[in-house]
């Protein structure tokens, strides 16, 4: 029971959430354009929980070796900087993971694809790779992104445009410059969460070598910055609400700006890191209620 709990915890379950917003926002714009499949839609969410999983491992695993994660970090204590699991655990949980998700990435590509479109097929493959080469060499190896401050350009990648345009591509076979807007609103919404986790852990980080963009910044730009993601999200979302206006449900995802707009005013008045800590938990389910009444509202009559 008790690795199993730290198995759990290693998840990180709370990521869950945000990890599946950019596949439902990409589902809601092929839904305004009538190419909704469920299936497509449940096995990129399955795939989505996979690779956020194997990604949330691999952070345990990359930052517990390195000894970044250690006394002088402030958020939740990790499974094996508190000796839950070992270092061996916690390699077979990754490629048990990886095995899983590539597996899921691929039946959705053929239930996508079929034969019918090969090469789109082969490209959707190679992104898998790439998906769980990004998920694991962001904490792990020699040369991982985010010990060089690259991780917010892989997260806005990754969580923004594949997810949403990805998951766009996967129904309709095809691409419009419109569905880049709500893909950069979760991209930059994701980034604000990482920026958030990067803030907490500055003193941290720059102890153990762990260069992010928050720690080349410091704390103040780091919290300018995070202004300027949350507030461009909500405009870009804005704009191509705008641009595909058909009635004023359409604009239901701004009540999910209610608690964002409330996040920044908590985050503008923070002193301590660990209220940056509490933070992290409302800007992800805000991000997952702006999908889900993205969705929701442009939908409603369909």
């Amino acid at each position: 029971m008790k690795k199993t709990k730290a198995y759990l915890n290693a998840a990180r379950l709370r990521t869950l959430p945000l990890s599946v917003s950019g596949i439902i926002t990409g589902s809601a714009v092929a839904l305004i354009d009538h190419a909704f499949d469920i299936q497509i839609f449940l096995l990129a969410i399955i795939t989505t929980i996979g690779f956020q999983v194997l990604s949330n491992f691999a952070n345990d695993y990359g930052d517990g070796v390195k000894g970044t994660d250690n006394e002088e970090r402030i958020g939740p204590a990790r499974a094996m900087q508190s000796g839950l699991l070992t270092a061996s655990e916690l390699k077979a949980a990754i490629v048990i993971t990886g095995v899983i998700s590539l597996l899921s990435a691929m039946i959705l590509i053929y239930l996508a694809f079929g034969t019918d479109y090969l090469w789109y097929a082969l490209l959707f493959f190679i992104l898998g790779l790439i998906s769980v080469m990004a998920a694991i060499t962001y904490t792990v190896g020699r040369s991982a992104y985010g010990y060089r401050g690259l991780g917010d350009l892989f997260v806005f990648l990754f969580f923004g445009l594949l997810a949403v345009v990805g998951c766009y591509f996967l129904y309709t076979k095809a691409l419009t410059v419109e569905v880049f807007l709500p893909a950069v609103t979760i991209g930059f919404f994701s980034v604000g969460v990482l920026n958030l986790n990067n803030m907490r852990d500055i003193k941290s980080d720059r102890n153990a070598g762990k260069i992010t963009l928050a720690v080349k910044m410091g704390i103040n730009k780091a919290r300018t910055y995070h202004y300027v993601l949350v507030v461009a999200g909500m405009l870009s979302s804005l704009y191509f609400a705008y641009l595909n206006f058909s009635s004023w449900f359409n604009f239901l995802f701004v009540l999910s700006f209610i608690p964002l707009g409330l996040h920044l005013k908590r985050v503008a008045d923070s002193k301590d890191p660990s209220v940056l800590d509490k933070e992290l938990k409302p800007l992800a389910l805000s991000t997952f209620l702006f999908s889900i009444l993205f969705m929701t509202g442009f939908n409603i009559f369909l």
